[in-house]
């Protein structure tokens, strides 16, 4: 037994309302420069729909991920070392620009500075990779307003998959839409296909959090990694000819503060801290046969940290520190995935072992049934209307199981009899046992369940064990981001420097031409007069922020 520590996320889909908080924040903090305007980092997903980039759950298109060879070992559907070999100069297998999008912004420039004339004047979209007009089609969140309809349903991969599988295909009739949203990062798998698709072994998964990370200095640009990837997280930037990627804000895990998707989600639905894991059991995980029981061999990789073999291992291994331990036992994660199982893995018949793992949504089932008239906290009405869910059973076991109705419908039972057993404390009414121990759980449990699931603290929510923590405040006034033309700068975990603004992806075409074309990022004249207020934290007086004054007559 080789136990390693893998820092890891919950998200409740029950919470998400699809705002994109967490992706905007994100996007100021991690790809604000030149050559990531269409990278996202974290996306919301509106489901059904096609994903970002589309179809990427397509992988009869994209191979991205590993299957299993006649003789039952792991290999990477791209295929051999030689077919990837062959095809390094040009790989097909990847998404396309418009597979994502051609990013833009407008020219604002023509908007606000023409002179009068008699026609309105406009502000063209102008595509930020070749500076011309442009027609805006597609985005990363394109399927919001179509959730669930039929211009959009019929696109969706898993969609597509349900209905080749069910007798009665679903269908997008009004009454029978539905829509959830799904967040999404860098799973930070325990069995990263994109590492192993990478030729430069720029790609790393760190030994003592499991984060995956691309060394800057070591990549080359070969863009195996984007076809490996299943999910489809890695991302190229254009600019510089490196692959980026997710790298779960690193530089704030380290001081002890969440990542910045967690810290700004306005829902309160992401839950961070540790999984203790056998290393040397992932592969033999990995290569379960049967792809429906690959939930439970990744569960089965989970240690408990308070087993007293686990604990005898690590002292003699002696890598994970007491505090880590401490944190282990603590985390919100395990407790959502091994000990109350109500969290599952995005897509495990990708081989891939994700460590960002969903509670699916039951939401829509007790709207529909207030909107009937029914008691919707009621055990017996959630029990009886879980088979006839708006979101199709079948639909959330592709994405979480693999296909397997049985697990989802097993975690759905569980958060309603949560629902139905605590609605009955706070009414004061007689508590019904039989709830709980219809879903082999006991009241107390129940009731722990529900405090980490609705009324949970900041400091239960986020349960990170920190390398720097005596650093914490220092850093809190510096930024955790990529210098404008890629590569790190002198910066750390909260925010900028006091008064000091940089160029993001809002600020003029001019400007945002000027900084694409330049070897250095936008200059203080480009910006003068158009200080971006989102990426400014008030603090100081950035040049540019107020008009300059005039000096009053007779003064020298």
């Amino acid at each position: 037994m080789r136990v390693m520590a893998q820092m890891g996320m919950v998200m409740n889909l029950d919470k998400c309302i699809g705002c994109h908080t967490c992706s905007v924040t994100c996007k100021q903090a991690w790809t604000n420069r030149a050559g990531t305007e269409y990278v996202w980092f974290n996306n919301v997903e509106t489901r059904p729909g096609q994903g970002y980039p589309r179809r990427y759950e397509d992988q009869d298109q994209w191979k991205g991920g590993w299957a299993l060879s006649k003789s039952g070992r792991l290999k990477l559907r791209t295929g051999s070392r030689l077919t990837r070999l062959l095809t390094i100069f040009s790989s097909p297998v990847q998404p396309k620009l418009e597979d994502y999008y051609e990013p833009w912004t407008y020219d604002y420039e023509t908007l606000i500075e023409s002179p009068l004339g008699t026609d309105f004047p406009v502000a063209k979209p102008k595509s930020l990779i070749t500076g011309e007009d442009t027609k805006i089609t597609w985005s990363a969140n394109w399927d919001d307003d179509l959730g669930g309809a039929s211009e959009m349903g019929h696109l969706d991969p898993v969609v597509e998959k349900v209905r080749r599988e069910s007798e009665d295909k679903i269908r997008f009739e009004f009454e029978q839409t539905f829509m959830f949203y799904l967040p999404r990062i860098c799973e930070h798998c325990l069995n990263p296909s994109c590492m192993a698709s990478c030729p430069s072994g720029a790609i790393y998964k760190r030994a003592e959090d499991g984060i995956v990370l691309v060394d800057q200095d070591r990549c080359r640009g070969w863009r195996q990694c984007i076809t490996g990837c299943p999910y489809k997280k890695i991302y190229f930037n254009h600019k510089t000819g490196k692959a980026e990627k997710c790298t779960m804000c690193y530089p704030r895990l380290e001081v002890g503060l969440p990542t910045v998707c967690s810290e700004t989600c306005v829902g309160r639905l992401r839950y961070l801290g540790l999984f203790l894991y056998d290393a040397d059991k992932v592969t033999e995980a990995a290569s379960t046969p049967d792809e429906k029981d690959l939930y439970e061999a990744q569960l089965d990789l989970i240690l408990d940290p308070d087993d007293p073999e686990v604990i005898a291992a690590v002292t003699a291994q002696g890598d994970i520190p007491d505090d880590w331990m401490d944190a282990a036992r603590r985390s919100p994660v395990y407790a959502l995935a091994k000990k109350y199982r109500v969290a599952l893995p995005l897509h495990p018949e990708y081989r891939t072992m994700p460590m960002v793992w969903y509670i699916p949504p039951l939401s829509p089932i007790v709207d529909l049934l207030r909107d009937q008239g029914h008691d919707s906290e009621s055990a017996s009405t959630l029990f009886g209307a879980i088979e006839s869910l708006r979101i199709p059973v079948e639909y959330l076991a592709e994405l979480f199981t693999a296909g397997d109705t049985d697990i989802v419908h097993d975690v759905l039972v569980k958060l309603a009899a949560m629902r139905a057993y605590l609605r009955d404390m706070t009414l004061e009414n007689d508590l019904d046992e039989s709830i709980p121990e219809s879903v082999d759980m006991t009241g107390e449990t129940l009731y722990e369940m529900y405090r980490l699931l609705a009324i949970a603290k900041y400091e239960d929510r986020y349960v990170i064990p920190t390398a720097h923590y005596e650093r914490a405040h220092e850093l809190e006034e510096l930024g955790c981001s990529l210098d404008f033309d890629g590569g790190p700068y002198e910066s750390g975990p909260f925010g900028e420097a006091s008064g000091r603004v940089q160029p993001v992806a809002v600020e003029t075409f001019q400007a945002l031409r000027d900084r694409q074309t330049s070897e250095e990022g936008a200059s203080e004249e480009s910006l003068r007069g158009r200080v971006n207020l989102l990426n400014w934290d008030g603090n100081g007086a950035p040049s540019g922020l107020f008009p300059a004054r005039k000096a009053p007559k007779g003064d020298t």
